[in-house]
């Protein structure tokens, strides 16, 4: 079988566009965990920012005012999280599970008007004579905002962690909160600040779904990719720059089952889709079982923060 350089292209193209909200909302999650806090409610976050993304976007016909809502409705919904597990020091994994559960309840009631509509998906890049080079032209110069955004967001994350001062501060209480807390650093404030950028992000990468990825709402779109976001932290060492490379593997998994059903590969449509899945608890036993160097979750994450009284 031959292959041109456009299929190939394409191919690439579908794999870029579908890790970008994994990438996205794992960066997100990893400033979160590397605060030493575990949202287990990525799902839930993503979905509502789906859901009140596509709402506002068809409402209004503006794709950056569905971006901005879907923004916000993570960010509220992460605000939740933050009040139960930082003010009230609630167990964050159950926290965790009732924010997903939370957000999907409230996407389905926002989206009950929306299902079945459409709207033009978000603009593409296009620079005359770069965007039709072969092979690379489209991937490269002809993509979303969104895959753009991804990008500089690992970017600038991966820096901020490693070369500034705020970082290193947040780094510092992740691994030791009750050290940050006697040297006077406001570990509540600056864990709250993390998890309310983990929901922007959630909800950034949900309105991606609905606005660019497919541009319609459908109930539980998001499919399980918030709990593969989780799991992309785990397999990224608490790295940005791992989980890029990790969210285009995970992209290329679920590619892949459209991939073998138009190359008409004898294999049950059922398995395929389970792929991405299979993938997901293979990576995390194999972590498991080894261990990577570097590879350490921050000390005292999913541990409560009591300030002393």
């Amino acid at each position: 079988m031959t292959f041109d350089a456009q299929q190939v292209q394409d191919v690439l193209i579908i794999v870029v566009t579908a890790a970008t909200p994994l990438l996205i909302a794992a960066v997100g999650e990893l400033v979160v965990e590397r605060s030493g806090v575990l949202n287990l409610g990525v799902e839930g976050m993503m979905i509502i920012g789906a859901a009140t993304g596509f709402a506002a976007g068809y409402s209004t016909d503006s794709t950056l005012v569905g971006v901005a809502a879907g923004v916000i409705s993570g960010a509220i919904l992460a605000a939740i999280f933050a009040f139960l597990t930082l003010g009230l020091a609630a167990n964050q994994v159950a926290s965790g599970l009732a924010l997903t559960i939370l957000g999907r309840g409230v996407a389905n009631l926002i989206g009950a008007s929306f299902v079945g509509l459409k709207r033009t998906p978000a603009p593409h890049l296009h620079i005359p004579g770069l965007s039709d080079i072969p092979l690379i032209g489209k991937l490269i110069f002809g993509e979303d905002f969104f895959v753009y955004f991804g990008l500089l967001l690992t970017g600038a994350v991966a820096y901020w962690l490693m070369r500034t001062r705020s970082g290193l501060t947040l780094r510092a209480i992740g691994d030791n909160h009750a050290s940050g807390h006697s040297l006077g650093v406001p570990v509540r404030r600056i864990r709250l600040l993390a998890v309310l950028f983990g929901g922007g992000c959630a909800g950034l990468a949900g309105s991606y779904l609905s606005l660019a990825y497919t541009p319609f709402w459908s109930p539980d779109m998001t499919a399980g990719r918030g709990w593969i976001a989780l799991a992309l932290v785990v397999f990224a060492s608490w790295k940005p720059w791992r989980a890029l490379a990790g969210a285009l593997l995970f992209g290329g998994v679920t590619v892949l089952q459209l991939v073998f059903q138009t190359w008409g590969v004898p294999i049950p449509p059922q398995f395929l889709a389970s792929l991405p899945y299979l993938t997901t608890i293979a990576v995390l036993v194999v972590l498991s079982i080894r261990d990577i160097r570097g590879a350490a979750a921050p000390a005292s994450l999913g541990i409560p923060f009591i300030p002393d009284r």
